[in-house]
């Protein structure tokens, strides 16, 4: 007989043997119900966590093992965990089973790409990689993201989308070569398209909205709205003076701003930063009345003027008129400066189409004022010839101060058609005031007024009976001119060259030719002296009857005034080569 406590003792080791028994038969009855077959998806636990691949325990005889690279998130991986993996081999050469999560996530998913492919719906994925041509994204395999189909834009830099999660549109499968293509650009034009029809709906003129500058042009920027372009026209950016929308605005820059006018048709938005800001114009009137001194700065110079801002938004134009009373003033830029500060006088204001009229002048007085005491008629005055012109030369008096010689003005005699036959730039001479316009700011000279009127004597210079002597100065078709003493011009008509009938007065006659002649004819108010060369050896009485024969010529054949009749002589100057 055994003692009690022994026979305890081995009833408890054999129940013990037998549990085991009963434990090891059911093992053995599950391994061998389930079957482990190469290409199929299984599940295990997570054994352990090596540097560079992770041990999976799926109940065969050895472990599995899986590249770490095939894990995504190694900070979320516990020992443990469940994983499926696919079997892709049950011994390697060293005996170990070889497994893939990846394949298995790749066969999962599949199906899953595929219905959402043909429903049209959205997947999320994570961009991978940067490739030849655009992005790779896992979305559970292996997909493409075509740099066009990236963003609206195609952006520059592919490497700022790497690592991100983003939702996708499938716009292509092939399931034969198991290749995926995606597009982000689809579900962004979608969001904005409906971003776009909500604002259009909901948004109406003047309503006061903000958005970002997503680019400038030189007519103005676009202003992204959430999904709606608005134009910012650079006239609606700001009150006052604006050369480019880049002095106000930058790519990226938050604006409030305000709509002016919706297109719903062609979906189109008019947007305005100014109106949100007073109009400076409104009372510019009050502020700066005509006559007001003010003072600015110069913000554009044009060939007709200067700008000048007098207030921020505000501008007066200068024009080249009214910078100087006296001075000869081309181009504003000759005497101003960008940015330079100025003061001037308020001329004018017209609050509708928002100008101002800036004089600088009027913060001098106007040496035309008194001009009349200065230069009375009659004044004897001394200038430099500046400048000349078919019907007259320029004097300056003074610094900005001109007066004008007419031709007619030059001589008492002779006919002057251009003062370069009497005068040359740059002389210094003398002449008398002879009339003042104060409003058109002339002043007008004469040089032969400096002199006494020979026509007023000349009936005690030449007598009818006279006989003189002159040069053939110009010759006509109706007679020639005589320049006789005193610089004083008398007519041979044809009539009175020869006895015998004259055709052409240059057969008889040349230019130059000095001549004999009898005073047949003296006309005061008319200013003219006839001659006749037949009657150079006529006695008194022939002379008479001769005078009295050329005062009854017809209106034809008389001997017109001499202020008509130059014009259409042939004239002889010295130096000059005779015309034939």
């Amino acid at each position: 007989m055994f003692p009690a406590p022994a026979v305890e003792k081995t009833r408890e080791t054999v129940g013990s043997f037998i549990e085991q028994m009963i434990d090891m038969k059911e093992l053995l009855a599950t391994h061998q119900l389930r079957e482990f077959k190469e290409g199929s998806i299984v599940k295990g636990h997570v054994l352990e966590v090596r540097p560079r691949e992770v041990l999976i325990d799926i109940g065969y005889k050895s472990e599995g093992v899986i590249p770490i690279s095939e894990f995504e998130d190694m900070e979320d991986l516990q020992v443990g965990d469940e994983v499926e993996v696919l079997l892709c081999r049950l011994e390697n050469d060293e005996g170990m089973v070889l497994l893939s999560k990846e394949r298995a996530a790749y066969r999962q998913n599949w199906e899953k790409i595929v219905k959402v492919f043909h429903d049209s719906g959205i997947i999320k994925g994570k961009v991978r990689s940067v490739v030849k041509g655009g992005l790779t994204v896992n979305i559970g395999v292996e997909a493409f993201l075509p740099g066009s189909q990236i963003d609206i834009i195609p952006p520059k830099d592919l490497q700022q989308f790497v690592g991100n999660t983003y939702e996708f549109r499938i716009v292509k499968i092939n399931d034969d070569r198991k290749n995926v293509v995606l597009s982000r650009r689809e579900l962004i034009e979608q969001e904005r398209a409906d971003k776009r029809a909500r604002f259009l709906d909901s948004t109406k003129p003047g309503d006061v909205v903000r958005g970002a500058v997503k680019n400038l042009t030189d007519f103005g920027a676009f202003i992204d709205l959430d999904g709606m372009d608005g134009l910012l026209h650079i006239t609606d950016m700001t009150w006052g003076r604006l050369t480019h929308p880049s002095e106000l605005l930058k790519v990226g820059q938050e604006v409030e701003v305000v709509v002016l006018e919706i297109n719903r048709e062609k979906e189109r938005v008019s947007l305005g930063l100014k109106q949100t800001q007073k109009n400076p114009w409104e009372e510019t009137e009050g502020r700066f009345p005509v006559g007001t001194k003010v003072k600015g700065k110069i913000t554009n110079l044009v060939p007709y003027g200067a700008f000048v801002e007098i207030e921020e938004g505000v501008e007066g134009l200068i024009h080249v008129s009214e910078l100087s009373w006296t001075k000869r003033i081309t181009r504003p830029s000759d005497v101003l400066a960008l940015g330079q500060e100025i003061e001037a006088v308020v001329l004018g204001i017209n609050k509708e189409e928002q100008k101002i009229s800036l004089g600088v002048r009027q913060l001098e007085a106007n040496p035309w004022e008194e001009i009349e005491h200065r230069y009375p008629i009659g004044k004897q005055v001394k200038g430099i010839v500046r400048n000349m012109t078919a019907y007259g030369a320029f004097v300056e008096l003074e610094e900005g101060i001109d007066g004008m010689i007419h031709v007619s003005d030059m001589s008492w005699t002779r006919k002057v058609n251009h003062p370069t036959e009497v005068i040359k730039k740059g002389d210094e001479l003398e002449a008398v005031v002879i009339d003042i316009d104060k409003n058109s700011q002339r002043i007008s000279l004469g040089i032969k007024q400096l002199e006494e009127d020979p026509w007023k004597t000349i009936e005690a210079r030449y007598k009818i009976g006279d006989l003189v002597k002159g040069k053939i100065s110009k010759i006509a078709t109706f007679g020639a001119f005589v320049q006789l003493d005193g610089d004083i011009d008398g007519l041979v008509h044809i009539s009175q060259i020869s006895e015998d009938r004259v055709d052409k007065i240059k057969d008889h006659l040349k230019i130059g030719q000095e001549i004999e002649a009898r005073v047949i004819k003296v006309d005061k108010a008319e200013r003219r002296i006839g001659l006749s060369i037949k009657a150079a050896a006529y006695d008194e009485e022939e002379i008479k009857r001769e005078a009295a024969a050329f005062d009854s010529l017809r209106p034809g054949e008389d001997m017109v005034g001499l202020e008509q009749a130059f014009a259409a002589a042939e004239e002889y100057r010295p130096g000059e080569t005779r015309r034939r």
